[in-house]
């Protein structure tokens, strides 16, 4: 599932690509979605190809490519400074259910299930009351916590996989180097490593592939630490 406007962005890139035959430039971008700065653009870039959308041509200035596109995309170009395109609505995968092959004695713990989460997801969108994943007790301490599908590669070099299911803890603290769910900006989420380095927070992928992220100290809230994964096979 796309945010509002990581689905905007890729259906103006993919338009203007068609029609001009290059990519548009981050100025172009800033304007047609209404943006105050072009870092607003580059975090909306940097999420679209983490989740396998775009990608960036390396030694080329403003040199993106389109891999894929949601399902229903629009085709038809936006006018300049009226960009709103539908959006469609998806779904965000059933959750697996751990107690499957578990003897009927067996007891688990419900967790909320947010659904898929990858740079540029909120927390707050996903939030759904009525589903649940259900865990093991002893893979959970004491504290709240609930459950996220991965989407994306940017953490496969820590072992965390595209459709992996991992468990957070709800809290706002994380030492330094831990994996936590990151809310950047106030409505940017993502899972990555957190460095702080002076004044500077860095969230950092565990894909070489992908670039560490360096924001002021303002700038990010820590939703929740990993302390556990589920993977089905």
């Amino acid at each position: 599932m796309l945010t509002r406007k990581q689905y905007q962005l890729l259906t103006y890139i993919d338009n203007h690509l068609n029609s001009n035959g290059v990519p548009p430039s981050y100025e172009e971008m800033k304007d047609a979605l209404g943006l105050k700065s072009k870092s607003g653009i580059h975090r909306l870039i940097t999420a679209l190809e983490e989740r396998g959308f775009i990608r960036r041509l390396p030694h080329k200035a403003r040199a993106l490519e389109v891999l894929k596109k949601p399902q229903n995309m629009i085709d038809d170009p936006p006018a300049k400074g009226s960009f709103e395109p539908r959006v469609v609505d998806g779904t965000l995968g059933q959750p697996f259910n751990t107690g499957d092959n578990a003897e009927s004695g067996d007891e688990s713990v419900g967790l909320p299930f947010y659904g898929k989460i990858a740079a540029g997801t909120p927390i707050e969108a996903l939030r759904d009351s009525s589903r649940s994943f259900d865990v093991p007790p002893g893979m959970l301490g004491r504290g709240d916590h609930y459950a996220l599908e991965i989407e994306g590669d940017s953490m496969i070099e820590a072992g965390i996989l595209d459709g992996d299911v991992v468990l957070i803890k709800r809290t706002d603290t994380a030492d330094n180097g831990e994996i936590v769910v990151a809310l950047v900006d106030g409505y940017e989420a993502t899972l990555k490593r957190l460095r702080r380095k002076g004044a500077s927070i860095a969230l950092e992928p565990a894909n070489a592939a992908h670039e560490t992220r360096i924001f002021g100290p303002d700038q990010v809230r820590v939703q929740g630490r990993l302390v556990g994964l589920v993977r089905k096979y």
